[in-house]
């Protein structure tokens, strides 16, 4: 029995919880959280787990195997650190850290002690990111041109972060997990549009060596939420709609036919292709729970993490590459060769 230790109890933590709780092969020993109104509703919640306002108590709890790190950003480099020295397994809310090194940093401690580090990349546990995923690898869509993404609601504001270390986190991880190239620059441009807030409308561009060309739009000032993706290829297109209660996942047998040689100086005759539209059953089976129980197999049987501490790196680099773009208005910036770790 792994006992788990949950510090943040704000948005994203009791989502944690709730799964961790469920897991047969895990004990939910504690929960730490600065407010008070939390903790309240945390035991209300949970009975007979113990709450703490001390992060270092439950740090340091020997009945406490991993800590599930769910706070602002800014915090995750400091706690991470403070667990993994004490001997703990960590899960980190994403994005994994506030800079690149200080990611590093905290892989360099877990490969030395021996420990889990796991990034909460809740969407490549997702069954349509694993369908999408699967039919990338199979070649079923042919050659990949794009990726088009859309995020956007109204809020959630964030203290620490813009809308792209809030959103297109998100968009990042799939594309880090479901492609196999990687990024070689970045451009992105956003506005400032509330007083004393940060970016809150953002558009990241992707470059890569060959053809394919990713672009992500996030927006925190939509009237309405949107969670939509499209990913073209020269055989088939997929449409996936997070928001859809069933058919998340579509594939469209549509496309162009190129008659003629491409090459040439002559022109090409462009004909469209239009066949048939499927929906492929996806296990409904909650993501987060995925990834509850990958941490957990994780630690018990020393096999490595879906979405590792290399995975949470890389993603970060490009948040970082992508910030250094916002910055310069949109000027195109190179991804460090070292993104690719495990590639």
């Amino acid at each position: 029995m792994i006992g788990i230790g949950v510090i943040g109890f704000g948005y994203w933590g009791p989502n944690l919880t709730r799964n961790f709780a469920e897991i047969p092969d895990a004990r939910l020993v504690a929960i730490s959280d600065l407010q008070e109104e939390r903790l309240t509703l945390a035991q209300r919640r949970h009975p007979g787990v113990e709450t703490t306002r001390d992060f270092r108590k439950l740090i340091e709890d020997p009945r406490v195997d991993a800590v599930v790190i769910a706070t602002p950003v800014a915090t995750h480099y400091e706690l991470g650190m403070q667990a993994l020295r004490a001997g703990k397994h960590v899960l980190i809310e994403k994005p994994m850290a506030a800079s690149s090194d200080a990611a590093a940093r905290l892989i360099e401690e877990a490969k030395r002690r021996q420990l889990v580090l796991m990034v909460d990349h809740t969407h490549v546990h997702t069954a349509a990111v694993r369908k999408i995923e699967e039919l990338i690898a199979s070649h079923a869509l042919g050659d990949i041109y794009y990726y088009d993404a859309a995020r956007a609601n109204l809020g959630r504001f964030q203290p620490d972060v813009n809308v792209l270390w809030d959103l297109a986190v998100h968009d990042l991880s799939i594309i880090d997990h479901v492609l196999p190239w990687k990024p070689v620059a970045v451009s992105a441009v956003g506005m400032r549009n509330v007083p004393g807030a940060r970016e809150s409308i953002a558009y990241l561009t992707l470059f890569f060596a060959g053809r394919l060309l990713a672009h992500i739009h996030v927006n925190w000032l939509a009237p309405i939420k949107i969670r939509k993706t499209l990913i073209g290829g020269s055989r088939r297109m997929i449409v996936f709609d997070d928001l859809e209660s069933s058919e998340k996942v579509k594939v469209y047998d549509r496309g162009v036919i190129l008659e003629g040689d491409p090459d040439a100086a002559g022109p090409t005759t462009i004909t469209y292709r239009s066949g048939d539209i499927s929906s492929p059953r996806l296990d409904p089976t909650e993501a987060l729970q995925v990834a509850a129980l990958d941490f957990i197999r994780c630690i018990a049987n020393g096999t490595p993490a879906l979405a590792d501490g290399e995975a949470g790196l890389r993603v970060v680099r490009l948040l970082e590459a992508s910030s250094q773009s916002l910055a310069e208005q949109g000027r195109p910036v190179e991804v460090e060769d070292s993104w690719a770790m495990v590639r």
